[in-house]
């Protein structure tokens, strides 16, 4: 009745994973004992899980990307502390098998759970608002992509005490993956858990592709949006053209294990090569879905602190569209070694240098923005500072790697994994955090701590350094990525090196999560009742902070770049005795939620053949979407007289302040 899954199952002979489960246990405690103290329960089903307000939605795929990232860093500080210790004859502190499962899960969760949920969550937040929209082309259907990817968090913490995770790397190559070689539920969870949140981020493409599109405020031109705007668009194409390649590769190893196919095995004419190069031909777009949003974000951080307008627009945008057609011809400089020829490699090789042109062009960009302008040195604008710095040691080294002679020789050693975070750290995380400080008070309608804010940079920015610039020489040392245990004597040192920065970087996390409390606390000295702290450029400034459920009670009519800088030029923002009209709005749903829920238990009974649980998931998974194509209620009019209340109420406010 229950499948594979019993008792014998759970981890209770490790205390370590017993321990971490213990302590999610009491934060679901803690969390489930403050909302019913607070009496906030309805608040939370009302506010935000039924919600189908890309703001909110916005914000919950926030809140879940920085849950993963301290998920994602226990794992990291685990597997370099490991290192350090497991020298000669001591062995570290984790088994072997619990190790192989560390390394997976950490490149799983950051890739997948923290830096893709920051992702979407920025450009909810923000692109309707920066284009003059009030919600998303299709509200539920944003609602749908929130909960699947949270299907898959939730799949993947799972792991940790019901079973275990895959041991194959996050790449999960055949035919390791396989199930003669991997019998155990642990490739099962990884598929699945990508599958359905991977499902959910098509979803949003789709939806964020037609909304920039589509739902632009009259007058907006495709070369009068924002650059986030643009960065957004081409990051949606991106993932319209490359996750489906990942559905479909998850599916075919998913016939391997479940049906003994062949596809990715050597028997009856499958073959492994395949899987690798299907992985890297969404892979690599991936690296760019990533990092075109943080480049989005610096785009509109550098402008609005520099006090100008952004240099060099057009070849901005040029720029964003050249990375975007160039991500899809340089996925085999990832495997270089496997024997494709020295024409393949060369093609690869010299499209991967081309496209450093594009991504050298924005740092030229941002730096001559920045040149000659009244800099102020806000804490957004250290972590483009920051990142400018970091990422050009991260593209240069990733030069060198396109070069197949080198890369014959760097192939898989920790020169590789210094280069990825250097990239995936220092470009795209650094850009998320940016935006985060950034959009903090438009979200929440107050700023953050900046004392505590910048001493998180700095930790941030020292800690990586020490983390990581070790691993670049112990790459030209010859150690190899996921080892668990070593003898070199030469070693040593640089691991415990790298061990102490991933420390400085937990300090760094630390001052985060203090700047968060602190300015909770302080809320009310630190409220934003202008909507315009930072003296924006863009339309999200024109709203209240945080802007109200409609965005705009009038949509805004765009004559150029900088819309908001214009309108406050003019002394038209804002406009007193306005002639306010009734606004169309979606309803509230919670059959997002049902559907989410619903796939949750697909997805745990694929993993672990309950087929009676799959086939009642499936079943009431599709029943919640029919309910809701059928139901004729799922929208309304704010009246006039409301959006009139609601408007004077912050213009009041806003005169007041001043």
């Amino acid at each position: 009745m229950f499948g594979k899954l019993s008792l014998s199952v759970i981890p209770f002979d490790q205390p370590l994973i017993m321990g971490a489960v213990a302590m999610m246990i009491l934060g679901g405690i803690a969390v489930v004992g403050g909302l019913t103290y607070f009496g906030r329960w309805k608040w939370l089903w009302t506010e935000y899980l039924t919600s189908v307000d890309h703001k909110k939605i916005g914000i919950m795929y926030l809140v879940v990307a920085f849950i993963m990232l301290l998920r994602g860093f226990a794992d990291a500080l685990m597997m370099r502390s490991h290192l350090a210790l497991s020298y000669g004859a001591n062995h570290g502190y984790l088994p072997p098998h619990h190790y192989d499962q560390v390394f997976t899960a950490h490149g799983v969760i950051m890739i997948f759970f923290v830096a893709m949920p920051f992702v979407v969550g920025l450009m909810n937040v923000v692109v309707p608002l920066q284009i003059g929209a009030r919600d998303v082309a299709f509200p539920f259907l944003n609602s749908i992509s929130l909960w699947l990817n949270v299907v898959g968090v939730v799949l993947v913490n799972m792991s940790l005490f019901i079973g275990e995770f895959a041991k194959t790397g996050w790449t999960a190559y055949p035919p390791l993956s396989e199930l003669g070689f991997s019998p155990d539920v642990g490739v099962d969870y990884y598929i699945w858990a990508l599958q359905i949140a991977g499902i959910g981020t098509l979803l949003t493409g789709v939806n964020f592709f037609v909304t920039i599109i589509r739902m632009r405020a009259p007058g907006m031109k495709l070369m009068d949006m924002p650059i986030f705007c643009w960065n957004a668009l081409c990051t949606n194409i991106l993932i319209l053209a490359s996750f489906p390649i990942l559905t479909v590769t998850l599916a075919l190893l998913a016939l391997d294990r479940y049906l003994g196919m062949h596809f990715f095995t050597n028997e009856l004419g499958g073959e492994p090569m395949l899987y690798v190069n299907l992985f890297w031909a969404w892979g690599h777009p991936e690296v760019y879905i990533l990092v075109l949003p943080a480049f989005g974000v610096f785009s509109e951080v550098t402008p609005t602190f520099s006090g100008k307008r952004m240099f060099g627009y057009n070849s901005m945008v040029w720029a964003t569209i050249a990375i975007t057609f160039l991500s899809f011809i340089v996925w085999l400089h990832h495997f270089f070694t496997m024997g494709a020829g020295g024409n393949v490699n060369a093609f690869f090789g010299i499209a991967t240098m081309i496209i450093a042109i594009p991504t050298g062009v924005k740092i030229f960009t941002w730096l001559f923005t920045m040149f000659r302008g009244r800099v102020r040195f806000k804490t957004p604008i250290l972590w483009t500072v920051g990142f400018i710095v970091t990422f050009s040691i991260g593209g240069m080294t990733g030069v060198l790697l396109a070069m197949p002679g080198a890369d014959f020789l760097l192939h898989n050693s920790l020169f590789l994994i210094a280069h990825f975070h250097n990239v995936i750290i220092g470009g795209a995380l650094f850009g998320y955090l940016a935006g985060f400080t950034y959009w903090f008070p438009k979200m929440f309608g107050f700023t953050l701590n900046e004392k505590l804010g910048k001493t998180a940079f700095w930790c941030w920015l020292v800690g990586f350094y020490v983390a990581f610039m070790p691993l670049y020489m112990l790459g030209f040392l010859g150690m190899t990525r996921r080892l668990n245990h070593y003898d070199n004597p030469l070693w040593h040192t640089w691991l415990i090196v790298a061990a102490a920065g991933t420390g400085i970087v937990a300090i760094g996390i630390g001052f985060q999560l203090l700047q968060l409390l602190l300015s909770v606390k302080d809320h009310a000295k630190n409220r934003d009742v202008t909507g315009d702290p930072w003296d924006g450029r863009t339309l999200e400034w024109a709203t209240s902070s945080p802007p109200p459920f409609y965005n705009f009670a009038e949509v805004p009519v765009i004559h150029g770049r900088d819309a908001f800088t214009e309108m406050k030029e003019k002394g038209a923002a804002p406009k007193k005795n306005v002639t306010y009209h009734d606004i169309h709005m979606p309803r509230n749903t919670a059959m997002g939620l049902f559907i989410g829920a619903f796939s949750l238990g697909l997805g745990f009974a694929l993993i672990w053949h309950i087929w009676w649980l799959a086939a009642v998931s499936l079943i009431g998974a599709f029943v919640s979407l029919l309910v809701r194509m059928f139901d004729q209620d799922v929208d309304y009019y704010v009246p006039a007289a409301e959006i009139a209340l609601i408007e004077q109420q912050h213009a009041k406010l806003s005169r007041g302040r001043q």
